[in-house]
């Protein structure tokens, strides 16, 4: 369909190189059949029949006095299509049960509990402080174990596994050959992926992830819009997250998805600052039961922060926000930093004083269902007013937790990360005279 199904039509009658055989059936209907006044029309789309339904409905051969009519054939069939459905789903579970008893080993493999995000976390190593990681890198490191305890779980890129880093060892790869294999190759096909993911989801054995660059998402955004609607729980790993993406340049540059992302309902969106909070961001989104989870993921290194614990980030992060760095004496201020400005926030603090708070808020969606007392001790409502949040992209939405924003309300430019960074204002000092 559409113009590449025109192109391929086109190549075969002018006898070209593209070979398949191929049927057509062309149903021809009529929008509105029944009521004449708007039969064939764009009309029908909307409430524009209603005044004309006693006569649409004589003209289908209705009942006048049964509105809401169904015929006694369509009773009959969905009768003896439940009856044959009962019997089918009898006969499978004498099939199950046969199966059970013949591969104890994989029936006890199917009814093992999933593991908790706490017990993901206690397999995942931990990271040096200080030491720069990519959260794409740190994200391949944590999936491993992932992969390992939980047998189900199932990833794949469109075409972008050695950028995305969510290539899972030892575990195969899927194809028509290797039906166990459970890394997934989707092609360039982002909206294709999408689809797969929910039909997944949807069939409920499996936990299912995919991964593009950020920039890509919006092909397949409406599949997105599905899961979020319909509680399913994928996980999408969205690589080279900001204007650190560098010398690729504005095309490549997402400075307008994440705030977009946030706006959905019932979708996680996950942008960690550091390796440790990646641990987390990854943990969560494999054990979410009621929604998809966005994994924000940066392409350049981050540090390790070493303001708090990695057990403190790790359990801060499953709770959407916390406290990285802890006011000494009486509170002053606050800085929000979010992804790779984490580390700004922290640096711009030690410049402001002691008296400085920063709190790291990787899912504001996580943060928002915490307890109204819990978002009171991170973010006191009568410290709005003195509170500065810093994030490498669209900044409106951040006015609801800080009166100063530091961000980019502009696309990027072609040039090394950090020279993008400089260009576009968030610097320490920018940040240091902004909560000022």
């Amino acid at each position: 369909s559409g113009p590449l199904g025109f192109f391929f039509f086109s190549s075969r009658r002018r006898h070209t190189r593209f070979k398949c055989d191929w049927s057509s059936d062309v149903c021809k209907t009529i929008i509105g059949k029944g009521i004449d006044e708007i039969a064939g029309t764009c009309a029908a789309h909307g409430e524009a029949g209603v005044q004309y339904q006693d006569s649409g409905r004589e003209a289908l051969g209705l009942p006048a006095d049964e509105k809401w009519y169904v015929s006694p054939d369509t009773y009959d069939y969905f009768k003896s299509h439940k009856a044959e459905l009962v019997a089918k789903y009898d006969e499978w579970q004498e099939t199950f049960k046969a199966w059970k008893a013949a591969n104890a080993d994989k029936a006890a493999m199917l009814e093992k509990p999933a593991p908790s995000a706490e017990e993901l976390m206690a397999k995942m190593g931990g990271f040096e402080v200080g030491s720069g990681v990519a959260t794409r890198n740190a994200g391949a490191e944590v999936l491993q174990p992932i992969a390992q305890e939980m047998p189900f779980y199932l990833s794949g890129s469109a075409d972008l596994h050695g950028s995305n880093k969510n290539y899972m060892k030892g575990v195969g790869d899927f194809s028509k050959n290797n039906y166990a294999g459970r890394n997934f190759y989707y092609g360039i096909r982002e909206h294709g992926m999408g689809a797969i993911l929910n039909g997944m989801a949807f069939y409920g054995l499996h936990t299912v992830s995919g991964s593009t660059f950020l920039v890509f998402s919006g092909y397949m955004m409406g599949s997105v819009r599905v899961a979020a609607l319909s509680g399913l729980p994928v996980s999408y790993i969205w690589t080279h997250d900001s204007i650190g993406v560098g010398e690729d340049g504005p095309t490549h540059q997402p400075v307008e998805v994440v705030a977009g992302l946030r706006a959905m309902p019932n979708l996680d969106v996950m942008r960690p600052g550091d390796a440790e909070e990646t641990a987390a961001a990854y943990a969560s989104s494999v054990t979410r039961p009621d929604g998809p989870t966005a994994l924000i993921l940066s392409r350049q290194n981050l540090a390790v922060i070493d303001t708090c614990s990695a057990e403190e980030k790790r359990a801060g992060t499953l709770k959407g926000g916390y406290v990285a760095k802890k006011e000494e004496g009486e509170l002053e201020g606050i800085l929000i930093g979010v992804g790779s400005e984490l580390e700004l926030a922290i640096n711009a603090a030690k410049e402001l004083g002691k008296g400085w708070r920063v709190v790291s808020m990787p899912c504001v969606e996580a943060f928002e269902r915490q307890s109204a007392e819990y978002i009171e001790s991170v973010l006191p409502k009568a410290m709005k007013a003195k509170t500065t949040a810093a994030e490498a992209g669209y900044t409106a939405a951040w006015y609801k937790y800080a009166d100063k924003v530091l961000g980019v309300d502009s696309f990027g430019l072609s040039a090394p990360g950090d020279e993008v960074f400089e260009a576009k204002g968030l610097t320490v000092p920018a940040m240091v005279a902004l909560a000022k």
